[in-house]
């Protein structure tokens, strides 16, 4: 028998904060997918994607990027293709990890945080942080493949306290 959930096939990941203030570090937070095989879908991931790296495939892009904040709406923006994937992939978790370079930040040390899921003009999650607001980096969403033609998402914010290369080892295993 076959399905009738079509699932999720393209999304976009976005991403808001307000700069700095008053002298401190800059806040600049950053998109992360992490692609999972289907051999191992909470082991490593087979490749990530981020600020400065892309999927081999183009399935999963980075389509905007800030270093601090500054501007209105959307600072950061990422979409994901995943009905494009390649069978061997079965997971993606998509996260936001800040650097740490000018001191320690949190989500409640960076203002007007928020995150905004969206598959065309549905919206589909939103977060503001605020129950990981002592973390340095979170995972927020997390799509798994069902039916080798459905993905499906569910909401996954949870808190991690790590730097960003640390973050992206820790941010698929399982809840």
């Amino acid at each position: 028998m076959s399905s009738l959930n079509k699932g999720v096939e393209k999304v976009e990941v976005a991403l808001r904060w307000d700069p700095s203030t008053g002298g401190g570090p800059v806040h600049d937070l950053d998109i992360i997918a992490a692609v999972y095989g289907a051999q191992d879908p909470t082991g490593a991931p087979a490749y990530l994607v981020h600020f400065d790296s892309r999927s081999p495939d183009g399935t999963i892009t980075l389509n905007r990027d800030s270093r601090t904040g500054q501007g209105l709406g959307i600072d950061e923006s990422m979409t994901l293709e995943l009905d494009r994937l390649a069978p061997t992939y079965a997971r993606v978790v998509v996260g936001v990890a800040i650097q740490q370079g000018g001191g320690r930040v949190t989500f409640g040390d960076v203002a007007n945080t928020g995150v905004i899921v969206k598959e065309g003009y549905d919206e589909l999650f939103r977060d503001d942080f605020t129950a990981v607001r002592d973390a340095t980096s979170a995972t927020v969403v997390e799509f798994t493949r069902e039916t080798p033609s459905t993905w499906t998402y569910r909401p996954a914010v949870h808190g991690f306290d790590s730097d960003p290369d640390a973050f992206t080892r820790l941010m698929g295993t399982p809840r």
